[in-house]
């Protein structure tokens, strides 16, 4: 009898996963495309044109931060309702979303923090547990994520306005 080879499996199973990876990423790509379309329209624009330059100057999380949101409205409802990005979407908030979901809310809450002139992704992170109820776990991938790809930095060294 000849030797089990475990090569053909592994093949196998490397091009099943490299499939389901790669619906990932298609489905990534179209996310990073269609990111926040949905500002540019009419029941978005003008709410965000008033509002994004108060934001930039607030602390995420404070009370003027939150009275913004609240004074934002119609349009921040409306924002939500059509960006299954932000746990707002969903009846059951994070519980809701899925991991393609996941990533590109993190990735927007990075850009975030560039747009508030005090942003903090840690911060950002941490009161976000008790807004959004995640705990510890998810807290610290969500770190971990951060520092591997170093993406405060990277993204701020590469903006136009540090040139």
């Amino acid at each position: 009898m000849k030797p089990y080879d475990s090569a053909p499996d592994t093949n196998r199973h490397r091009e099943v996963v490299k499939g389901f990876m790669d619906g990932l990423v298609l489905e990534l790509a179209y996310r990073a495309e269609a990111h926040d379309k949905s500002k540019l329209e009419p029941e978005e624009k003008p709410i965000f044109d008033e509002f994004t330059p108060k934001l930039a100057d607030s602390t995420y999380g404070s009370g003027e931060y939150k009275s913004f949101l609240r004074e934002m409205g119609t349009a921040l409802e409306h924002h939500y309702a059509n960006n299954r990005h932000h746990p707002e979407h969903f009846v059951n908030g994070m519980r809701g979303m899925d991991l393609v979901d996941l990533v590109e809310m993190f990735c927007d809450w990075m850009a975030a923090t560039l747009r508030h002139n005090d942003g903090d992704i840690t911060n950002s992170i941490r009161q976000n547990m008790e807004r959004f109820g995640y705990g510890e776990t998810l807290a610290a991938i969500l770190q971990n994520t951060a520092a591997r790809f170093n993406l405060s930095s990277r993204i701020v060294s590469e903006s136009p306005e540090s040139a």
